[in-house]
């Protein structure tokens, strides 16, 4: 262990002031009504099912869950907002989430039965990939909690109230998930699934496609077709129990592994099994000692306003996360619009991007450089997502911004160190994109509440629409409605302004979820103890640069 020797970083925030009171009431607000969406998405399918489930002996899920964990450690959730403002459950009926079992850093799925059964909806689909994805990427335990009713034959039922809403594909395009699930075990990451109940058609190939399988005696069954399909089919006459019970499975077809007598002790085998994996972390780094910041994380809910108009230093969010608030800045001198430079977050080394305003042609220069430089040695890069894009113009595009903006875009694409994103205020246009937003294979990426996510500003994107709307009548030689055009101006951007906030993105599993800006700092040092599971080692190329 040694120290960091990097300078502390100095505040000038002022507490007092009205904007810093207002904006941390705001942040409240949003919060408490995550809170309180949080709270429905514990209910599951009401309480109603539950009482269904506990007179069958069985478990909610997420006391499922947290029996598997070991105890006193955290459990990071992935995308608990899912379907938020649709015809769907909040959560979208499954729970999904990194949590330690038995010392190891496992990915758990869990199908949650009082939800439609545990049918398999578009947005259990969508959080499932997820779960593989992360499993697959860290190298780490993929637990299946199966209870499963198969594929959600319903299709989308209305439609969404709030958010735009997920669609399902064709049945041609199906199955993936089986697939990446073959892959894990192909790529040596354990695979474990404890059926608790019913699971059939899909719900029986989660435990098909698993290294080690726990049953419950009395309560598991897994079969392709049930009695009533297999007697329509073929005209045999059987029940649960002789065609895909626990017993059957665990004596005669071998399907089952291990058999528990009831919830709890499927979840303490469970624990038994990953407690024998020979699997260790890869100790990517040799750790410095991990100090608290000098500045307390409570400030961080004063620092955004609700419209994102104001600019925020990022170095007042980077130095209430990183280690003793130290900070060595990378060409500090060189472009204020990007902060680049190198930190520590519970010892971990990290180097960090933080916007400071839009990208111009020099951001983009020394933020492809920085990038290229973390990947040299081995280090993963957090980015802090606040911007509003390039910057457009004649003069922009003279100094190559098409040039420059693609290289920053080139290394972020073919870095190979873990990234790990924040989207803290906007993150608009090709602005997402250059700071390693979803569709860029971040580890992770998670939002504030004051977070907004869209192809521009809203003002912006109702401001193009009415030039197009003009441009076409002037064209046409038709009078424009100058009255209709400043109702549309209106209109969309209230839609727009609605599709661009943080619960919209998150509902739509766009991102990891929604987290309290005072609880950064923990999860991006759990989420970096994750990466640390997966070898980390920088890209030994890139693709053409236009220089």
């Amino acid at each position: 262990m040694y120290k960091n020797i990097a300078p502390i970083l100095k505040s000038f925030i002022d507490k007092k002031s009205n904007s810093f009171i207002n904006n941390k009431e705001m942040m409240l607000q949003k919060i408490e009504k995550l809170n309180s969406l949080l709270s429905e998405a514990e209910l599951g399918g009401g309480q109603y099912h539950l009482d269904r489930l506990a007179k069958q002996g069985k478990l909610p899920v997420r006391k499922r869950i947290k029996l598997l964990l070991d105890p006193d450690t955290p459990f990071l959730e992935i995308s608990p907002f899912a379907a938020h403002g649709t015809s769907y459950t909040v959560g979208g009926g499954c729970v999904v989430g990194v949590g330690l079992v038995a010392g190891k850093e496992c990915v758990i799925f869990a199908n949650d039965p009082s939800v439609l059964g545990g049918a398999m909806t578009v947005y259990v689909q969508e959080k499932w990939m997820r779960a593989i994805q992360i499993s697959r990427d860290n190298k780490i335990p993929f637990i299946n909690f199966v209870e499963s009713a198969g594929a959600d034959l319903r299709g989308a039922q209305g439609g969404a109230t709030e958010t735009r809403q997920l669609q399902y594909p064709h049945f041609a395009s199906s199955g993936r998930s089986f697939y990446e699930m073959t892959e894990l075990s192909k790529l040596k990451i354990p695979v474990i699934s404890v059926v608790f109940g019913s699971s059939t058609a899909g719900g029986a190939y989660q435990p098909g496609m698993s290294d080690y399988n726990i049953f419950i005696r009395n309560q598991s069954k897994a079969f392709l077709a049930g009695p009533p399909l297999v007697q329509m089919a073929t005209g045999e006459i059987s029940d649960d129990e002789t065609l895909g019970g626990a017993k059957m499975h665990s004596e005669i077809s071998g399907f089952s592994d291990y058999l528990a007598e009831n919830d709890s002790d499927a979840i303490r085998i469970c624990r038994n099994v990953v407690n024998h994996l020979n699997i260790y972390k890869k100790s990517n780094f040799s750790l410095k000692t991990s100090f608290e910041p000098a500045y307390d994380s409570e400030d961080l809910l004063g620092l955004f306003s609700d419209d994102l108009k104001t600019q925020v230093d990022i170095r007042e969010v980077i130095m209430r996360i990183v280690d003793e608030s130290r900070f060595e800045e990378y060409k500090p001198l060189y472009d204020s619009s990007m902060v680049c430079g190198w930190a520590n977050v519970f010892g971990y080394p990290v180097g960090i991007l933080g916007n400071n305003g839009p990208i111009y042609p020099q951001t983009a220069e020394k933020s492809a450089t920085f990038i290229q430089l973390c990947n040299q040695t081995n280090t993963p890069i957090v980015f802090l997502h606040n911007v509003t894009g390039f910057l457009v113009g004649k003069e922009f595009e003279r100094q190559a911004i098409i040039k420059k903006g693609s290289q920053l875009i080139n290394a972020v694409s073919n870095s190979n160190v873990p990234h790990i994103s924040f989207i803290i205020g906007a993150s608009y246009g090709a602005g997402t994109y250059a700071m390693s937003g979803r569709a860029f294979n971040n580890r992770f990426l998670f939002t504030w509440p004051s977070a907004k996510i869209a192809v521009m500003g809203p003002k912006q994107f109702a401001g193009v629409m009415s030039l197009v709307r003009r441009a076409k009548a002037k064209r046409k030689g038709e009078k424009f409605d100058e009255k209709l055009d400043k109702q549309l101006v209106e209109m969309i951007e209230t839609l727009a302004e609605k599709e661009s906030l943080a619960l919209s993105a998150s509902s739509m599993v766009t991102d990891d979820g929604i987290i309290d800006p005072r609880d950064t700092r923990n999860v991006l040092g759990f989420s970096l103890s994750i990466s640390d599971n997966n070898l980390i080692k920088g890209a030994d190329g890139y693709g053409v640069f236009r220089l």
